[in-house]
């Protein structure tokens, strides 16, 4: 399952925005207003939990310098990595986040609705990074 966020505009380095990104502290401000949990487990790993939904902790798998940040799913019971892809455009940056999942088609067809939601809205608050 893949899926993609709209691309958003950022009036921001693409160098500032990938600092931020690799911080994973600084998810928690993207994070949508329904959050029940939010807790850093070390410099690569935080864990959350939206209300409704189970706790999900996401590792720091890759970070191309100003340009991608791939994070993944720490557990293997659902393998799925988040990409935010950076583009700099004159002084501002193109942030897309991409969605890749490996999900039977039960389970993709029950997430795929609330997973672009997230992910829109993790695009959304980019700025406020």
């Amino acid at each position: 399952m893949n899926l993609e966020s709209p691309k958003v505009n950022v009036s921001k380095s693409a160098e500032y925005l990938f600092n931020a990104l690799t911080d994973v502290k600084n998810f928690e401000k993207l994070m949508p207003e329904n959050i029940a949990k939010f807790e850093v487990i070390d410099e690569n790993c935080f864990e959350f939990g939206l209300k409704g939904m189970p706790e999900i902790k996401l590792v720091k798998k890759e970070a191309i310098p100003n340009t991608k940040v791939v994070l993944g799913a720490a557990s293997s019971k659902l393998p799925f990595t988040l990409t935010a892809n950076l583009t700099e455009v004159n002084e501002t940056t193109d942030v897309q986040l991409i969605f890749e999942g490996d999900f039977n088609p039960m389970m993709a067809m029950m997430i795929k609705g609330p997973i672009t939601k997230f992910i829109e809205t993790l695009a959304q608050n980019m700025g406020k990074l």
